[in-house]
């Protein structure tokens, strides 16, 4: 008896030919699925749920199946860190600056073995945010992929790191997977200011003036009672915050006082 082959279609994330709900290459989902943690739908090609930040492809209670190329490569990772770290000096997770760089290197190599994954992820964003604001396009393409690495095996993810990953994830242009990270900072705390940078900086790179728009207003109705919550995070991207409040404001001002 003669079976027929389910017709294969090419995935909208990733290109490659593909049948089921789920890409069985990426993991993207195609049209008409949904959530399997929190049953949210979920747009082709999306890589994560909107609401509530799972990776696609995991199921609710055990690890997705996206993660195992990441933790396969977190020897690797860790090796190269050796090399990487020695020409990052040590600083916080906030902004990086100008009086960093001129710090003086140590010559001798770092004690991997004793780092966080979150130190990791932090080096490696610094590093790549570092050479985003220096111009330097070539370390931003190197250092991103191993940072997004760091990020994918943190044990536990707070909104500083999912805000940290959606910058990481617009510089790549996954505009879809930023957008999700700033959507879960604000369902897992309503209000969150970084929820807004998030989707107004995705709005900005997307040209979408409306989207943009709705970030403004949302910051700015969050920001007097946010900013008496005094989360550390804030402190340690405050003018980032200043920035973005700055354009709200601004862009507020044109819309009452234009004809």
């Amino acid at each position: 008896m003669t079976t027929t082959a389910t017709a294969q279609a090419p995935c909208p994330h990733c290109g490659a030919p593909t049948d089921g709900a789920f890409c069985s290459h990426c993991g993207a989902p195609r049209a008409g699925t949904s959530c399997r943690s929190c049953a949210a739908p979920l747009s082709t090609g999306a890589r994560f749920c909107s609401r509530c930040g799972t990776s696609i492809g995991a199921s609710a209670g055990r690890p997705s199946r996206d993660r195992l190329p990441w933790l396969i490569a977190g020897a690797a990772l860790l090796a190269l860190l050796a090399l990487i770290l020695l020409k990052v000096p040590g600083q916080a997770a906030g902004a990086p600056t100008a009086q960093s760089e001129a710090r003086p290197v140590d010559a001798s190599p770092p004690d991997i073995s004793n780092m966080s994954p979150r130190e990791r992820f932090n080096r490696l964003y610094n590093r790549v945010m570092q050479a985003a604001e220096a111009g330097d396009e070539t370390t931003v393409t190197r250092f991103i992929p191993m940072a997004l690495m760091a990020y994918a095996q943190l044990d536990t993810i707070d909104a500083d790191a999912r805000y940290h990953a959606a910058l990481l994830r617009v510089h790549t242009g996954d505009l879809v997977a930023a957008r999700a990270l700033g959507d879960t900072i604000l369902a897992g705390a309503p209000g969150h200011l970084f929820g807004y940078i998030v989707q107004g900086t995705v709005a900005r790179f997307g040209k979408d003036e409306k989207a943009l728009d709705r970030a403004y207003a949302g910051f700015l109705q969050h920001y007097a009672s946010e900013t008496k919550a005094a989360r550390p995070e804030y402190q340690e991207h405050q003018r980032s915050l200043d920035d973005f409040r700055k354009a709200a404001l601004e862009t507020r001002k044109g819309r009452t006082s234009g004809p």
